[in-house]
């Protein structure tokens, strides 16, 4: 029998899968995870976060973030993005948001904050990144426009490590919207493609 990894996006979940996500192998879930009031279980083996947005400076500063039962739970965190990545392709907050204490990169802080808080961390490498633009066919001028979102970097390194043999792979919670620079349409054809061969599956 094959064993079940579970990927959580924060869209709305429209049944109770607790069971199903807290029985599962592995979990994995996003920045801030919505836990759907208690639908979405709290399982939480590995939780992706991106450094380099302005949401990031937010949960550094709020105390909810590191008491969520999401975060409790979690085993180890990993930043998707490498800072030589962020430097180089991601946009940099113009002079008043500087002013304002807006970076490009919290990867350091949030190092610090989340190891502080006793939890394993990694920085994924930067061919990482650089292969998931090239499944989305992004390159040249557009790696500075257009950036693979957590979820799919998420959904990709899943796919990588988990044998179709021995893994069967679930999705929920993704809605394949958010914001405007990463391809949504893109992310979201490759994963009905995976689904049509049976590599993914949707749990609801």
């Amino acid at each position: 029998m094959r064993k079940t990894a579970v990927i959580i996006g924060n869209g709305t979940l429209h049944r109770d899968i607790s069971a199903i996500v807290d029985d599962a192998e592995f979990v994995m879930r996003f920045n801030e995870p919505n836990l759907s009031g208690g639908m979405g279980g709290t399982r939480t083996d590995m939780l992706l976060l991106a450094a380099s947005s302005k949401a990031m400076q937010r949960r550094l500063v709020d105390p909810a973030f590191l008491e969520s039962a999401a975060f409790k739970a979690v085993k180890e965190v990993v930043l998707v993005y490498h800072p030589g990545i962020i430097r180089k392709y991601h946009p940099k907050p113009n002079i008043l948001s500087r002013m304002k204490g807006r970076r490009a990169d919290w990867s350091m802080q949030a190092i610090e904050l989340i190891g502080s808080a006793g939890k394993e961390i990694r920085i994924m490498p930067p061919q990482f990144y650089l292969d998931g633009c090239v499944v989305l066919g992004v390159s040249g001028p557009r790696m500075r426009e257009v950036f693979p979102s957590t979820g799919f970097l998420g959904i990709c390194y899943a796919l990588s490590k988990f044998p179709a043999d021995e893994w069967d792979v679930k999705l929920c919670g993704f809605t394949w919207e958010g914001w405007k620079r990463h391809a949504w349409q893109d992310e979201r054809r490759w994963v009905e493609d995976r689904i049509a061969i049976g590599r993914l599956s949707m749990l609801a």
